[in-house]
């Protein structure tokens, strides 16, 4: 305890003493800012998403370092000093904090190592929460005359809200084999086409999922939200192409001009992530006394991934992670229904292909160079996108030239944005990159600052359809609760670890 309370006492000057700037993207956090750190922190910021970062630190040693979340630089260090991690801990530009992890933070442990661990904070509560792009052939012309109408049908095919419930019958049965099949069993019941398949992160099945591993109580949360969005900063938004950087990536997506629609649905695992990530947690702090396992942060709950633990949780996150491909998947069905209704045409006459689909909170076995070898890692991304180059085996053969599309939603009514992985990526972050814009502002805070009277008129405003099932949760989604996704994306694609590809703008969002 003598180490910490001497810690205790250090000024904000002192702490920036440890923080060094290698680029202008980019700063390292050395060994010492924490103790036992075993690598070191590197965050991507420019200028401007600096100083949110330390004010959060400043703010954290104005208080005495007592109270509130810890500032996210500290919590990147903190996941430095975990048992097995190689390379680095890496925060992304939208980083903020969170549980444990900072959200935006990748982290890589070596699988070859017996100490090494998996900590169900590095993937986050909402289990493979993220994003799929639904590319038309409609113009922005032809949806501007029916765009209420359209908004209107999404909102009525797609179960929305805090306690939705689904309306694509399922039962036990079908929960069950969902969790293990992931997008196999959308394709199996018709919900899905197959060649949604070939654009998705895992082919949308992560195959160690082990349905027997997730909790009774998980599975009855589970159940009744199959193909729902959900509440929070999950969305379904009808977007428009404002911009195109590379025509050539672009077009291999199948977006080919400014105007184009398309369709983003961004959602997660619902309860049922939530539950398998809580389950972890508790039996994790058992094996952590058991196996001596100590970390800086108590919410850094974590246990040997050759572990019991260890293994039942990944099982258990796979089967989460396929039960967000197939709520995907769902509401993908939907909105291709919606679109079918209103435009009078079937999905493929309207050309309702899936571009791809990625997922922003998730742990996986990847192979990466680390100091000249290829090694096993367990890769946990929470808020981070994987984004891997061209020639990857892992990505479609259509995007082998551009690299992986990544995906990166915007807050409510502002741009989104597709990416391409790179090279620099591989070699600098284990191949990911940013997820969205990052929260600038806590959601009680938000709730106290901002009107949602006000926000859902700016939105209409900017001549943006809305539909939101709680009003009240609007504020906690504002823009203004959100950096710039922009500044966000704009490093990292300065840093080189990403690629701008399109900038879209919503024309409708339908919200939970």
């Amino acid at each position: 305890h003598l180490e910490v309370k001497k810690m205790a006492a250090r000024t904000f000057e002192e702490e920036k003493g440890y923080i060094s700037k290698e680029t202008n993207e980019k700063y390292r956090v050395n060994e010492g800012f924490v103790p036992n750190m075993k690598v070191p922190g590197v965050f991507y910021v420019n200028d401007g998403l600096r100083s949110l970062l330390d004010e959060e630190l400043q703010n954290y040693c104005d208080r005495g370092n007592v109270g509130g979340f810890l500032p996210a630089v500290k919590q990147l260090a903190n996941v430095a000093a975990l048992p097995g991690i190689v390379g680095k801990s890496i925060a992304l530009p939208d980083v903020h904090s969170g549980y444990g992890f900072a959200i935006g933070n990748v982290a890589a442990m070596d699988m070859s190592d017996p100490e090494a661990v998996v900590s169900p904070g590095g993937v986050g509560f909402d289990i493979n929460c993220g994003v799929r792009l639904i590319r038309t052939n409609l113009t922005e012309d032809q949806v501007r005359p029916v765009q209420e109408e359209l908004a209107q049908a999404l909102f009525d095919h797609i179960p929305v809200g805090v306690g939705s419930q689904g309306i694509i019958p399922t039962t036990a049965k079908d929960l069950e084999e969902a969790l293990e099949m992931g997008m196999d069993w959308s394709v199996r019941e018709g919900y899905s086409w197959v060649e949604d398949k070939e654009h998705c992160e895992e082919y949308g099945r992560m195959l160690n999922a082990d349905p027997s591993k997730v909790s009774k109580r998980a599975k009855k949360r589970g159940l009744p939200q199959m193909g729902t969005l959900g509440a929070g900063n999950h969305y379904a938004e009808i977007q428009v192409v404002e911009e195109i950087f590379d025509t050539a990536a672009a077009s291999r997506m199948g977006i080919n001009r400014v105007g184009q629609i398309c369709i983003m649905i961004h959602s997660g695992s619902r309860g049922l992530g939530h539950q398998v990530a809580t389950d972890a947690l508790t039996s994790m702090e058992k094996a952590m006394s058991r196996d001596g396992i100590k970390t800086n942060d108590r919410q850094l709950a974590c246990a040997r991934i050759s572990s019991e633990e260890g293994q039942n949780y990944l099982a258990a996150m796979a089967c989460a992670a396929n039960y967000a491909w197939v709520n995907r998947c769902s509401m993908t069905f939907l909105a291709r229904q919606a679109f079918a209704k209103v435009f009078k045409k079937n999905p493929d006459e309207l050309d309702m292909h899936l571009v791809y689909d990625v997922s922003h909170n998730i742990a996986k076995i990847e192979e990466h160079l680390v100091d000249g070898e290829i090694k096993q890692l367990l890769v946990h991304r929470k808020g981070s996108t994987r984004a891997f180059p061209p020639h990857h085996p892992l990505i479609p053969v259509d995007y082998q030239f551009t690299g992986q599309p990544v995906l990166i939603g915007g807050t409510m009514g502002t741009c989104s944005y597709v990416l391409t992985g790179t090279k620099q990526g591989m070699t600098e972050t284990f191949g990911s990159t940013c997820h969205g814009a990052g929260r600038a502002r806590s959601r009680s805070n938000a709730r106290n600052k901002l009107d949602y009277e006000q926000v859902l008129h700016s939105l209409k405003s900017k001549g943006i359809s809305i539909r939101v099932a709680s009003p009240k949760l609007v504020m906690e989604e504002a823009p203004e609760s959100y950096k710039d996704v922009t500044q966000v994306v704009d490093t990292c694609h300065a840093a080189g670890i990403s690629k701008k590809c399109v900038k879209l703008r919503p024309l409708a969002v339908v919200k939970g």
